[in-house]
């Protein structure tokens, strides 16, 4: 059964699933508008998902044919896969930060084997064992799927209002989880009068249960040194100063105490960043400090490709204590391997 949540003031929630992942579901927000309605994000491209979508704006009293405009937080699959399905069958316009739209525009254009190569390559360098890289070298183009994401026909300018008929929607751009991550501050009295500064539509930036995976920004064509946690650490005591009545997240549940949940992730990262010092007393490569870090199950239990996405975060907090000056690469080694300073 489609699930729809009344938010109240005109923005209804949608669940809509993603297969095969632990997170269920995708909360997709309907948001009504002089003009007809507004998603922001879309779900997964999947056939379940899209039906789940377009039953669920019936639901609400719409249709798909009906959607004035998309906006999406970020360009992850789950958020922006069913953007041009929506388009095709609306006309309705997508928006995305440009530094998220960058990264549409780069996957639309490079041949998947360009991707396989430079993933890697970027394992090689991190001291990856051979049968991780292995698998990447034999792969075809067509086991990469979600290789075609729509291309947003608007850009999202932080500061900035949103063109929303009747809403006031401004975006506030929070990088880290992905370098154009924006969250959408939605300037209206809460429906309920929760003491506040209106609702805050939070995409992963900020979830009531879970801390969003931080990694590297992949650009196989820029060698620029980004911190991708510093972003995200900035951008969530930004966050933490709008003081949101209430934050309706990509996922999970809304949640009202943001003031205590930037709180307790900052607190959160602060302490896996002292955790990984410790490990740090001699020099690991990236690699091996992935497998000595604690994640939500063993290491060995972790599946194929969700250790490529846990090195990469490793590598996330590795930059940013470099940055800190707190460790260092040591010179020479290779792969290159890091200790504390």
């Amino acid at each position: 059964m489609t699930q729809v949540t009344d938010h109240g003031g005109g923005v209804r929630s949608l669940r809509v699933p993603i297969p095969d992942n632990p997170l269920g579901h995708t909360l997709v927000y309907v948001v009504d508008t002089d003009r007809g309605p507004v998603l922001i994000d879309t779900g997964w491209d999947d056939p379940e998902s899209w039906d789940t979508l377009t039953q669920g704006l019936t639901a609400c009293g719409t249709s798909v044919a009906e959607i004035h405009g998309v906006v999406i937080t970020h360009h992850h699959p789950d958020h922006h896969g069913l953007s041009g399905r929506v388009r095709e069958a609306s006309g309705a316009w997508i928006a995305m930060h440009a530094a998220d739209t960058a990264v549409v525009r780069r996957t639309r254009e490079a041949r998947p084997e360009r991707w396989y190569a430079y993933m890697a390559d970027k394992l090689t360098a991190a001291g990856a064992p051979e049968e991780q890289i292995a698998p990447l070298r034999r792969a075809r183009a067509r086991d990469l799927p979600g290789f075609s994401p729509a291309l947003p026909d608007r850009d999202i300018v932080p500061g900035e209002l949103l063109e929303l008929p009747g809403r006031r929607l401004r975006a506030i751009w929070t990088p880290g989880h992905t370098p154009g991550h924006v969250c959408l501050h939605l300037e209206e009295t809460h429906p309920e009068q929760l003491p506040g500064q209106g609702r805050l539509f939070s995409g992963d930036h900020l979830l009531p249960g879970i801390t969003p995976h931080i990694g590297l920004y992949e650009d196989p064509d820029d060698a620029t040194v980004t911190d991708p946690l510093g972003d995200y650490l900035d951008s969530l005591e930004r966050v933490g100063r709008l003081t949101p009545a209430e934050v309706l997240p990509a996922h999970q549940h809304p949640f009202s105490d943001t003031a205590a949940r930037v709180g307790a992730l900052l607190t959160h990262h602060e302490s896996r960043l002292n955790d990984l010092l410790a490990l740090l007393a001699g020099p690991l490569t990236p690699w091996q400090l992935a497998e000595r870090m604690e994640w939500n199950r063993p290491w060995d239990q972790i599946p194929y490709g969700s250790r490529t996405i846990a090195v990469s975060e490793a590598e996330a907090h590795l930059r940013r204590l470099v940055k800190l000056g707190r460790a260092e690469a040591v010179p020479g080694s290779e792969p290159v391997t890091y200790v504390a300073s």
